[in-house]
């Protein structure tokens, strides 16, 4: 962590709760350069920070854990879609990785992009990995960027799972947007190793009329064969929740199920145009504040 977000993260963590609300504003208007509206929010980058402060159920602290997740997975859509599980660690010095595959992903559970792929574990930089993952388990991502509080109730740890696709270690990743019980957008990531592309579409896989900040892949990724199934389970696996994003990896036709994210982007997309960032808020009806379980 560099000077600037070492000092941003201090800045956030010491932050006393009954400041939030003036301090999502001030993080706010740094990195989308307008104001927010947290009394009646209506675009949809307003709508993530009037989340954050008002959708305190302990269940969306549970599914944003990358290891407590996987039994709600389970039970809600089968284990057949988890991608194998290989250990579990408080620490780093904890693994055997005598017992491990020669190929494998390490995972930190309570953040994001806090991972290390491993395809050849004789080429694993031990005390590199050693000193990342010991940074980030004394990190609380709540802070890292604009108050994802829900964060802060996961007990780190390090999820090591199979690498599922080693001939193409940078996965298309397909991200469904569910709000109210209806699908709004798929994202499909892709090209991560280049600088990542990302394109837009509706539930029936009509381009999106905007992008949020990144390059589309062009020409536009045509939909896989199994899309249906993708949209069936995102749908189960978002019953309950007014809104979240629930991501999903397509192996040679096989669906593993990625994360469940109810921050997305900390609100921070750049919509083009910049309208769709009401039209896109429209499309999810916030509950009353005594209405979130």
């Amino acid at each position: 962590m560099n000077i600037k977000l070492a000092l941003s993260y201090l800045l956030e963590k010491y932050t006393p709760s009954f400041l939030y609300p003036q301090a999502i504003r001030m993080w706010y208007k740094r990195r989308n350069g307008k104001d927010v509206d947290l009394s009646n929010p209506k675009t949809f980058n307003e709508k993530m920070q009037w989340i954050k402060l008002n959708y305190k159920d302990p269940e969306i602290s549970r599914l944003s854990d990358k290891y407590l997740v996987r039994e709600f997975v389970k039970e809600r859509i089968g284990e057949e879609y988890l991608i194998p599980l290989l250990g579990v660690y408080d620490s780093f010095d904890e693994i055997d990785f005598d017992k491990l595959p020669n190929s494998f992903i390490m995972k930190a559970n309570h953040g994001c992009g806090w991972n290390i792929l491993v395809p050849d574990k004789a080429a694993l930089d031990k005390d590199d990995a050693r000193k990342k993952f010991k940074r980030w388990l004394k990190t609380d991502f709540s802070f890292c960027y604009g108050y994802q509080l829900h964060y802060s109730a996961i007990r780190p740890r390090i999820v090591v799972e199979e690498l599922i696709s080693e001939k193409d270690r940078y996965l298309v990743d397909y991200k469904i947007f569910v709000f109210n019980g209806k699908i709004c957008l798929i994202m499909v990531n892709t090209e991560r190793n280049t600088g990542q592309r990302i394109n837009l579409f509706d539930a029936d896989w009509n381009p999106a009329p905007f992008t949020i900040g990144w390059q589309k892949k062009i020409p536009e990724p045509e939909p896989p064969e199994n899309i249906d199934k993708m949209k069936e389970l995102a749908l189960k696996l978002a019953e309950g929740f007014f809104e979240v994003r629930v991501d999903f990896y397509n192996v040679d036709g096989k669906i593993y199920f990625g994360e469940m994210t109810f921050t997305s982007g900390s609100g921070t997309y750049k919509f083009d145009p910049p309208e769709w960032d009401r039209k896109f808020g429209d499309m999810m009806e916030l509950p009353e504040k005594g209405q979130i379980r």
